[in-house]
């Protein structure tokens, strides 16, 4: 995420970091580069950038980008947020996850093929940065009528429920 952030900055956009504090120390990617805040763990995190974003977009990545983007998915998917959902399918990296949501989940019932339909629109997926943010800007997310009427009150920022 390093190169992504320094791509995005140098290119005069506005970049927001968001690390737990207990991964502050291990920081790999060097230097900080634009505006980062701390916070106290992975699920202020998560609720911090899904406050701050316009959408979700995962780079081949390990276990914590399959985790965060498929939980960008379901949070759309129920509605707790609107914005879309890019994978930066390098290389092909993500066609097994886009096989399986649309394959293997839907012949095994694990997802209702009307499920599928709904959520595969929600992840948006292209080859190059260019495509996919593209795609991102002529993305419309669809609700069906379960999804909008649900209400979701919005994550505290402390991380204490009220």
């Amino acid at each position: 995420m390093g190169h992504v952030s320094k791509a995005v900055h140098d290119g005069g956009r506005h970049v927001l970091g968001i690390i737990p504090k207990a991964l502050k120390p291990k920081e790999l990617t060097g230097q900080s580069v634009g505006e980062v805040r701390v916070v106290s763990g992975m699920h202020q995190r998560k609720a911090e950038m899904a406050r701050h974003a316009d959408a979700f977009i995962a780079v081949p990545g390990g276990y914590g980008t399959f985790e965060e983007i498929l939980e960008a998915v379901t949070w759309a998917q129920l509605g707790i947020h609107r914005k879309p959902v890019g994978l930066l399918n390098v290389d092909g990296f993500y066609n097994w996850l886009l096989s399986f949501i649309d394959n293997k989940a839907v012949s095994d019932r694990i997802i209702s093929p009307s499920a599928c339909r709904s959520a595969c629109r929600i992840i948006v997926s292209a080859e190059t940065a260019k495509q996919l943010v593209e795609g991102l800007e002529e993305f419309v997310l669809e609700y069906d009528e379960l999804t909008t009427s649900l209400v979701w009150e919005p994550e505290s920022t402390t991380g204490v429920s009220t």
